[in-house]
């Protein structure tokens, strides 16, 4: 009631809420038309208050002021006015606020280490009871009951998970290979071999906590990111007071505070303040990332030394964060083309090995006159021998071959800086035999940087260079960051203006003393008194930038150019010794791309590109018969990344068109993930075919020695469980194992 009350005192606009718990719909009434997204944040903070008490008798009683009902299983809180003021009120059907996604979260990955070790408990019970079974029928063969009864303690624990996800297939009329396990162990039992049966209960359910634990571990990526999340934010008012307020209450362009040690609560760009972030969480780098004004923040990296005021570029519900947990989500319901594959395989497998299990045992015992049912020393009956056969040829290694090793490999990439979108990505990459990237944003950081400054007449360079400094350090053009940046680099002095004045779509202009300064492209120069001198001064390398500085005797400029990633020729480098063809797609001039293909090494340019041209492009390599991957991170790159065999896309300053395109995406930016990202798919691929190697190979040997009647069921439990341990243990590799 409290809560309620609060929150319509502080909405003049909201006359009255009505909220039904057993249906989750929730209602604000309004006397006329009000814009309500205002109160949407509040309204969801409120019910994440009182949600657990909603379903609780109300207080009988209500402030003064306000009037509660009950109208079924609604809750009805407003003002106290008069029958037909009620009339007037316009209720507003609202969107019942997710508060319990996290918690579902975490309870999913609370369940999932619960399973795993619960099958672990079960799984040490009984082996532990299958030893004393075992030890107690050789020491006391004359109390068989003694023996039996660890054997029992065995089959119950052992059988248990089996049990209960039988039972529930059953329901749906299917079955899988739990039943085939009980089934087997049944037979084994029927037939006396007590100990084999628990061997092989003990074998399935360890290999079920195993298969649990590696599910365990990509969820707890999940969960880790989920905690770094924060909950709350400073926010910083327009009079400069500071207020706590839950991040969903954050708009675009709110202000924020954040101090040492604390997390960014949304993504922003840094307007006050330097320190240094730990982004580990979102790219694995263990490196501090320094940030000044105009650098980016990321919700849920730490603030390490320094007290930042940033400015919201995106709500926290969109920030780079929670895309990066949304993709992780939608990469592990993704399924790989060969996992498609096992999993239709496997279902029908599944029937096969028990008509023809049921066949065999038909012709062992009517065909070749072997007895039904009765061992005797020299010769193994039919239901012995169609029981070992039903265990060594059953698909449980097959069917987890491949998901166990996707799995992990999409652990191990979101951990470090790589997201997948799914399996299918995964095996795709590990085939590419060319690369197609876009130069800007993509080999190059798309951010300009100052490179040289020049005066006619010459050597007055260092004014030309102050002067840009006043004029720019006013504006928020990234020319003018990157000038401004340069400046305080090389302590050029920090001028005050008289007058300052914006030319939309043509530059600055200033008032220093009684000079008037112009800052701009060299049209301003051509278009005025200077126009004929203009035209003959010499014109910027293709591949830089510039900006012209005019004073009341100095004509000078500042030139620019976008800065070639650090790391983007050791990645070329690396891609060519695999044997991979390195393109260039650009939209740029061609001088200015050449000029930075020259640089780094690649094997291609194609400049001067439209979308349409670099679609036709990729088409035209996919046609010469390359597997091609795109990296890229506009929106012009958006339609060439859906063409090409694999979508890369650059995380951080990835438009959200490329970002939808993309089935892998490099946080951070960092080109040198789509290395870490091709190795990884070269290793899971390695491990599927070494996977599927060991189930498929142990299968048709055991199924072979079994026909010919030279398998005892325990060799045949202990190779059939023991593969699939070997196929689990050989996929978490690929999660802790180093990426070379």
């Amino acid at each position: 009631m409290d809560e309620l009350v609060a929150f319509l005192r502080e909405q003049p606009a909201v006359t009255a809420v009505r909220i039904d718990p057993t249906s989750h719909s929730v209602a604000v009434a309004t006397l006329g038309n009000v814009n309500v997204a205002d109160f949407k944040a509040r309204l969801a903070a409120t019910i994440a208050g009182v949600e657990a008490q909603l379903a609780a008798k109300p207080s009988a009683r209500a402030p003064a002021g306000y009037a509660l009902r009950q109208e079924g299983g609604a809750t009805v809180v407003g003002r106290e006015t008069c029958v037909t003021a009620e009339k007037l009120w316009l209720w507003r059907e609202m969107e019942w606020p997710d508060l319990e996604r996290e918690e579902a979260h975490e309870h999913a990955h609370g369940h999932a280490e619960q399973e795993w070790k619960t099958l672990a408990v079960l799984a040490t019970v009984c082996g532990a009871a299958g030893i004393a079974g075992a030890i107690s029928g050789y020491l006391a063969p004359q109390l068989p009951w003694l023996a039996r009864s660890f054997f029992v303690i065995g089959l119950i624990t052992g059988a248990w998970d089996a049990a209960v996800d039988s039972w529930e297939n059953l329901k749906r009329r299917e079955i899988d290979i739990h039943f085939l396990m009980l089934a087997v162990a049944i037979g084994a039992i029927f037939i006396g071999a007590w100990g084999e049966a628990v061997l092989l209960l003990f074998l399935f359910s360890a290999s079920g906590a195993m298969e649990e634990y590696a599910l365990d571990r990509t969820q707890r990526e999940v969960s880790a990111l989920l905690k770094t999340a924060p909950k709350h934010a400073t926010l910083i008012r327009p009079d400069g007071t500071e207020q706590d307020v839950p991040v969903e209450q954050l708009k675009l362009g709110s202000r924020l505070l954040v101090k040492p040690g604390e997390a960014f609560a949304a993504d922003g760009v840094v307007v006050k303040g330097q320190s240094a972030s730990d982004e580990s969480a979102l790219t694995g780098e263990a490196t501090p990332v320094e940030k000044r004004t105009g650098d980016q923040v990321f919700s849920g990296t730490i603030n390490l030394w320094g007290a930042i005021e940033f400015d919201v570029v995106r709500l926290p519900a969109e920030s780079t964060l929670q895309k990066i947990i949304r993709l992780i989500q939608t990469a592990q319901k993704l399924k790989a083309p060969s996992e498609r594959f096992t999993d239709k395989f496997g279902t029908g497998y599944t029937y096969a090995v028990i008509g023809g299990s049921f066949a065999m045992f038909l012709l062992w015992w009517l065909g070749f006159g072997l007895p039904a049912f009765t061992n005797t020393p020299e010769v193994r009956s039919a239901f012995y021998r169609a029981m070992t056969l039903m265990v060594v040829a059953s698909p449980c290694a097959l069917v987890l071959s491949i998901p166990s090793a996707i799995l992990a490999a999409i652990a191990w990439g979101a951990r470090h800086g790589v997201l997948f979108r799914g399996g299918a990505a995964i095996e795709k990459l590990a085939d590419i035999t060319a690369v197609a990237l876009d130069k800007t944003g993509t080999l190059t950081t798309g951010e300009l940087a100052v490179v040289g400054t020049e005066s006619f007449p010459p050597g007055r360079e260092r004014e030309v260079l102050e002067l840009a400094y006043a004029l720019e350090s006013k504006s928020q053009h990234p020319i003018a960051r990157a000038i401004v940046r340069h400046a305080k680099a090389v302590g050029a002095r920090s001028l005050e203006l008289d007058e300052f004045q914006s030319l939309t779509g043509q530059g600055l202009r200033g008032k220093l003393g009684d000079v008037q300064l112009l800052l701009g492209r060299r049209e301003l120069l051509e278009t005025g008194p200077l126009a004929g001198w203009a035209r003959r001064l010499p014109p910027a390398a293709a591949e830089l930038s510039e900006v012209w500085v005019v004073g009341s005797d100095l004509v000078g400029r500042v030139l620019l150019k976008d800065q070639i990633r650090a790391e983007s020729a050791g990645v070329l480098a690396e891609l060519k010794r695999s044997g991979i063809r390195t393109i260039m797609l650009t939209g740029d001039r061609t001088h200015a791309a050449e000029a930075v293909a020259k640089e780094i090494g690649l094997d291609e340019v194609r400049a001067g590109l439209s979308p349409e041209d670099k679609v036709k492009a990729i088409m035209d390599i996919r046609a010469s018969g390359r597997r091609v991957a795109m990296v890229g991170d506009g929106v012009n790159d958006a339609p060439s990344l859906a063409a090409a065999d694999v979508s890369v896309a650059m995380g951080a300053r990835g438009s959200d068109a490329a970002l939808e395109q993309a089935e892998v995406i490099l946080m951070h930016d960092r080109i040198e993930n789509f290395l870490a990202a091709q190795r990884l798919s070269r290793r899971a691929r390695a491990v599927i075919r070494q996977n599927l190697t060991i189930s498929l190979g142990v299968v048709i040997v055991m199924v072979i020695t079994t026909a010919a009647g030279a398998v005892p069921l325990a060799i045949g439990v202990a190779a059939h469980e023991g593969s699939t341990l070997v196929v689990c243990l050989n996929s978490l590799r690929l999660l802790f194992g180093r990426n070379r």
